[in-house]
């Protein structure tokens, strides 16, 4: 065999060990699990996720995860808590234990002081003997056949155990508080999830920021309205004020091209008819999709949302400089951040 071989080997191997791992425990969620959820879901406080070594960034990971998914939760290492961190905790925090033997010292000096404060205990170890499992409310079993290392000593398939555990916990929270996609995008306002999750209503011109005029108004009243909002365009409207049309500085200067550049000649006789409308819930993203599509720069924001459709009235406005602005490019192959 020759070295690489034996790296790919290496690789494979412990692969398969965690994968093992993670198959012993899918038969180990059980009512306990759906206890620990249940507890959680109905607790009014934070939870605090509490481990040592390897398990506290494990711990870590699994707090991030809950907060972003609609659970708040933080971390705290058991040294930091025996001084000082348990001004942090009350009797509304539910305590999560990650342990792999269960008898970490420092980890079982900080659960009997949760306890004193009224918390209770969910417990994620591998060892229903020790004394982390016989304190706890509810234990969670990590039990594993063997860790990936070859020494059978260095966390490797116990933490990935841990971390499917925490996974599975914060999606079953997920799901029982009924998370929803809008709630994440509030949770997430930065990055690519933000950017993706970003709707026209969170980013249009509102209220007198859009320009709109009557379609009996002269030109000049048009103009002068395009001017003082500024957004290089005015919306149209029948006297119901249902969307006609729009006039862009495109029409303007069409119009200014004209023998007679009449001041008083109908908005609705320079105005281009059936323009391209959005609804406020579709994603910022397909906007510009649109924009980039038909070579406009911006579009009418309508109360309801077939854009094949005129007869809505307009209640924004949604420029390609506010979605430039918020970070959302898009390519003609698909988007970038």
């Amino acid at each position: 065999m020759t070295r690489y071989e034996s790296i790919i080997q290496s690789g494979r191997e412990t692969a398969q060990i965690e994968m093992s791992a993670i198959k012993r425990l899918v038969d180990q969620i059980g009512d306990e699990f759906a206890r620990a959820v249940e507890m959680i879901a109905e607790n009014s406080g934070r939870v605090i996720v509490t481990g040592i070594g390897k398990s506290g960034i494990i711990g870590k990971k699994i707090a991030a995860t809950m907060t972003s998914l609609g659970t708040a939760a933080f971390f705290m290492h058991p040294s930091e808590g025996i001084h000082g961190d348990l001004g942090l905790v009350s009797e509304k925090e539910m305590i999560i234990a990650i342990s792999k033997s269960g008898k970490t010292a420092e980890l079982n000096h900080l659960i009997p002081l949760f306890r004193h404060y009224g918390c209770r205990i969910i417990a994620m170890t591998g060892n229903l003997d020790s004394q982390l499992a016989r304190i706890a409310d509810v234990t969670l079993h990590i039990d594993i056949e063997k860790e990936a290392c070859p020494f059978d000593l260095a966390p490797t398939s116990s933490t990935t155990a841990a971390l499917v555990m925490g996974d599975a916990l914060a999606i079953a929270l997920l799901k029982e508080k009924n998370f929803r996609l809008s709630d994440f995008a509030r949770n997430h306002p930065g990055g690519v999830i933000g950017k993706s999750l970003l709707r026209v209503g969170d980013l249009m011109h509102t209220g007198d920021e859009v320009p709109i005029v009557q379609h009996d108004a002269r030109m000049r009243d048009a103009l002068l309205e395009m001017t003082g909002k500024r957004l290089g365009m005015t919306a149209v409207v029948d006297p119901s004020g249902c969307l006609t049309g729009v006039i862009t500085d495109g029409d303007l200067r069409r119009w200014l091209c004209l023998e007679s550049a009449d001041p008083d000649r109908p908005a609705d006789s320079i105005m281009t008819r059936n323009p391209k409308a959005v609804d406020k819930k579709i994603p910022a993203r397909e906007a510009m999709k649109i924009m980039e599509q038909h070579a406009i720069t911006v579009l009418v924001v309508t109360d309801s949302g077939n854009s094949n459709e005129i007869r809505k009235r307009p209640i924004g406005v949604i420029h390609l400089h506010d979605l430039v602005k918020s970070g959302i490019r898009y390519t003609g192959k698909g988007y970038a951040e």
